[in-house]
């Protein structure tokens, strides 16, 4: 019988079992799996405390994953048993030895991309490949402001960055995490927690401002990046690490240079299957030829996923991180 890590109840770690869970048969347009890693992220700690709500309880949490395509139900045509595979996003269920998906969800892998690797990097590094190329147009002389910068996406974020030709500017919190910002590509870090984040931005952009910031910390640092913007500049706020952002008059965006906000998803961005597939494509490049480097930082077996959500939520973590079928 497969196993899975199986949530009863919003809270705690202690709501996350490790018990048997049969995937069942893949059914018309599905694929089963066996999963080799499966990826961890911020999203799967929302899901697990109710911030972000689930269809039914119990479930299984998760939303990443990479391994190799058992059987594939009725009508599938998109992946072959055999085939390696992997895939970011809806329908959660990842946290298992084996599951079902939907088959056009799933992305072939090439030669060049580990099993392991592409499930450190898929939510990750599609995550990136929308911001740089969906959200904001950045290219040849913009100027970025990356919160988090030596995080998970960040640390993809970065490096992508800077072959586009951007100027890019990095928060973290630690010194250990600024080095790492540095190694990643930053020009320039800021440690956020000594505040006046605003204001060095504005020294090292001569007064302007930045294009664009990539916000995934939330309620703390969310006013303070709408003053590191130029006027009509672009707040990218993807993720709360620090809390939901409170509701605000939208006139603010008005007094502070006509500023665009979007919150935006993984999800909307990769819908249909042509969309899916070239942002799969181009991150797959650009590790390919080393432009982003993945690096495993930390890992666990996925029986012992209540330990990584614990150093995630305690901002121990730094780059990607996996959990070990």
């Amino acid at each position: 019988m497969s196993k899975a890590i199986v949530l009863h109840a919003h809270g705690g770690v202690d709501n996350l079992h490790w018990e048997e869970h049969a995937p069942g048969r893949p059914g018309a347009g599905e694929a089963l799996i066996r999963h080799e890693a499966v990826g961890v992220n911020f999203i799967d700690i929302y899901h697990r405390t109710g911030l972000y709500p689930l269809p039914a309880l119990p479930a299984v949490l998760g939303m990443e994953g990479a391994g190799i395509v058992l059987a594939v139900g009725e009508g599938v045509t998109e992946v072959q048993p055999g085939q390696r595979v992997a895939y970011a996003g809806r329908p959660i269920g990842a946290y298992a030895e084996e599951r079902c998906m939907p088959a056009h969800r799933l992305v072939p892998l090439p030669d060049a991309i580990p099993t392991r690797m592409a499930a450190a990097m898929m939510l990750r590094g599609m995550t990136a490949r929308y911001l740089l190329h969906g959200c904001y147009p950045v290219g040849q002389g913009s100027t970025l402001l990356v919160h988090a910068a030596a995080g998970g996406v960040g640390s993809m974020l970065v490096p992508w960055a800077c072959h586009l030709g951007a100027t890019v500017i990095g928060t973290a919190g630690s010194p250990e995490k600024r080095e790492k910002a540095l190694a990643a590509g930053c020009h320039h870090v800021i440690d956020y927690r000594t505040g006046g984040v605003a204001a060095r931005i504005r020294e090292l952009t001569d007064g302007r401002g930045v294009d664009v910031v990539y916000d995934s910390v939330g309620q703390a640092t969310f006013m303070d990046s709408l003053d590191c913007l130029r006027p009509m500049g672009t707040m990218v706020s993807f993720g709360q690490s620090s809390g939901a952002v409170p509701p605000f008059d939208p006139g603010v965006l008005a007094a502070r240079g006509s500023l665009f906000l979007t919150r935006p998803s993984l999800m909307h961005y990769t819908e249909r299957r042509e969309d899916l597939l070239a942002h799969a494509a181009d991150l797959f490049d650009v590790v390919a030829r080393g432009v982003v480097s993945v690096h495993i930082d930390q890992s666990w077996p996925l029986a012992q996923v209540a330990e990584a959500h614990t150093a995630l939520e305690s901002r121990r973590t730094t780059g990607t991180m996996v959990l070990d079928v």
